[in-house]
């Protein structure tokens, strides 16, 4: 049940009124009466109050105040107490009315928001601390009013090929983005336990969502698209990274400043290309104990302050970047909203990666083993 925004203590408000209007027509010594002012009473009390009842309570106490007042001033067999009689018996069914349908709205938005969380929920699953040999993050806001699921998306899995990771964002909003979301990440929480390669996992996506829009008969098919980023983490510490059109992921390394792990060649969103055509290419990296990979979509670098000026991520991230995942993500985001100053108005989704293998003792060794001291993030292999 959603609750109102008055507390409880203000239902006291339309008796005060009521008393104030009293008050005014005893202590004053003109001739004309204030009675009519009672019919503001009931009015307050449908306001002030999610009960159905009350504005009839209060509107069956203002008839007796007034009832009190024109016997006081001798008014009784007057029209203006006759005409107050009646605006206030009036004013206290609207106020009933308005009350009732209050409620029911009230409640038709608490039924609608419970199921968006269940659905968000079944879509976009929570994250837990430690996904392998990582630890993970992730922070989600709605741009929709009252709303907990838009066009973007995320998802970590543990697999036989290591942890692997994807953010991506939907052209759009509302149901439709809502159904492309779904089919992508559908798609990829079976592709990436089945395909060893990363690059196959987004082939795989993009057949997926070809066929998703077209079987189902989305309309404006021919202008869909998604831009997703694909991260692959392996217990020794080899990094895979596949981007098809989305901002650049973010490295975060004890004493350096963000790297953004951009490829030299740009790859188009999915949906733009035939499937057959989805070949990108793979980004590889080493990465150490501590290291931390900022997966995030547009609604974050595009927030605009009052002047129309974009949100440094990369600037700001170091001053964030302070505790656990689950901190550094909600230090980053207040400081998105500080920037600008109101609520986002773009869905926003970030999901930090944060590598902690469980015995980094032995993959330091095995590092070492090979000769292969912790390279800088800029070695590229593509496939």
């Amino acid at each position: 049940m959603v609750t109102g925004t008055w507390p409880k203590t203000s239902m006291a408000l339309p008796f005060i009124g009521m008393l104030l209007v009293i008050s005014l027509d005893y202590f004053s010594n003109s001739a004309v009466t204030v009675e009519p002012a009672l019919t503001a009473v009931p009015a307050l009390a449908a306001v002030v109050s999610r009960r159905t009842w009350y504005p009839l309570l209060v509107g069956l106490f203002t008839e007796g105040a007034s009832f009190l007042m024109a016997a006081y001033n001798d008014v009784l067999g007057q029209s203006v107490h006759t005409a107050t009689v009646f605006a206030i018996a009036l004013v206290a069914a609207i106020g009933w009315v308005s009350a009732t349908l209050r409620v029911r709205q009230e409640q038709a938005l608490a039924d609608a928001q419970l199921v968006a969380e269940i659905a968000r929920r079944v879509l976009l699953r929570s994250v837990p601390d430690r996904v392998g040999s990582v630890r993970a993050a992730v922070h989600y806001a709605a741009a929709a009013e009252h709303a907990s699921i838009g066009g973007d998306l995320y998802e970590v899995v543990n697999t036989r090929h290591g942890v692997r990771a994807v953010v991506g964002d939907v052209r759009g909003k509302g149901l439709a983005a809502v159904e492309t979301a779904a089919a992508v990440l559908g798609a990829f929480r079976e592709a990436a336990h089945q395909e060893p390669a990363l690059d196959r996992v987004a082939g795989w996506l993009a057949v997926s969502l070809d066929r998703a829009l077209h079987e189902n008969d989305h309309p404006g098919v021919e202008e869909e698209f998604v831009t997703l980023v694909l991260i692959g983490v392996c217990p020794d510490g080899t990094a895979e990274i596949v981007n098809c059109g989305h901002p650049a992921p973010l490295l975060l390394r004890t004493g350096q400043a963000p790297q953004p792990l951009e490829l030299p060649e740009t790859v188009p969103p999915l949906g733009v290309l035939d499937p057959a055509d989805v070949r990108p290419p793979v980004q590889r990296l080493r990465v150490e104990p501590g290291d931390r990979v900022l997966l995030y979509t547009d609604g974050v670098i595009e927030a605009r302050d009052h002047r129309g000026a974009f949100y440094p991520l990369a600037e700001r991230l170091p001053y964030c970047a302070v505790g656990g995942p689950v901190e550094v993500l909600r230090r980053l985001h207040d400081d998105v909203v500080r920037h600008v100053g109101r609520k986002l108005g773009d869905d926003a989704a970030m999901l930090l990666l944060q590598y902690e293998p469980v015995f980094p003792q032995q993959t330091q060794l095995r590092s070492a083993a090979r000769g292969t001291p912790a390279p800088p993030a800029e070695p590229v292999t593509r496939t």
